[in-house]
């Protein structure tokens, strides 16, 4: 198994941690976003992706694309550590806050966006940064009261990792690297915490990637 990644990239991150909590043996290949225009823009990493993002992974002969997709396969087909829940409801429950953060948050906040709000709306530093900080904002808000529910253990959701903490984790890195207030939402605060603790989310931290600048 061979996972496509890049230290800083949200989605990778995700992945990261899913093949780590389930201690699946796997191969990295980095892709770097920034240098020489991106690698990920070059043919040979366009003929895998499409999309021309990360994560990808490779497994058996077929490539995978999109994070989520990528960690549900994961969950089908290595049954050890499930990331959902056994009952239909719960697996709503979990699917939809990973969905908050990474189908209605992240996608604002990506390097793709950012560039476009720097290089074609000419928006400064200052505004991108109130850019970023406004939609993680809006959604940790709802998040944190979604979170105000018996269904919350340690984790997301109950006692164990799922795929919403594979989710929230990153995100929150990122809410730090700018500089956002997090203190009005102390239960992610105190999930994040949770997940810091475990092995698999330290070795998937960016600052521990092989291509950590």
């Amino acid at each position: 198994m061979k996972l496509y990644t890049y230290y800083r990239s949200s989605a990778a991150y995700r992945v990261r941690i899913a093949l780590n909590l389930k201690n699946i043996p796997h191969e990295s290949a980095f892709v770097h976003l920034v240098k020489a225009g991106g690698e990920h823009k070059q043919a040979a990493y366009a003929a895998l992706n499409p999309q021309q993002l990360v994560p990808a992974l490779e497994d058996k002969g077929r490539v995978l694309t999109q994070s989520l997709a990528i960690i549900e396969y994961l969950d089908e087909t290595h049954a050890d550590t499930p990331l959902l829940p056994a009952d239909a409801a719960g697996r709503a429950r979990v699917r939809a806050m990973a969905q908050l953060i990474a189908c209605d948050t992240h996608p604002l906040n990506n390097l793709r966006v950012l560039r476009y709000l720097q290089n074609t709306l000419a928006a400064d530093e200052a505004a991108r940064n109130d850019w970023y900080r406004h939609w993680v904002q809006e959604s940790f808000a709802a998040l944190e009261t979604l979170l105000q529910s018996a269904d919350t253990g340690r984790f997301c959701h109950g006692d164990s990792p799922s795929l919403a903490d594979c989710c929230l984790v990153p995100q929150v890195y990122n809410a730090r690297r700018f500089h956002v207030d997090l203190s009005p939402y102390p239960t992610i605060v105190r999930i994040d915490a949770e997940c810091a603790a475990l092995p698999a989310f330290q070795a998937a931290a960016p600052e521990n990637q092989p291509d950590a600048e």
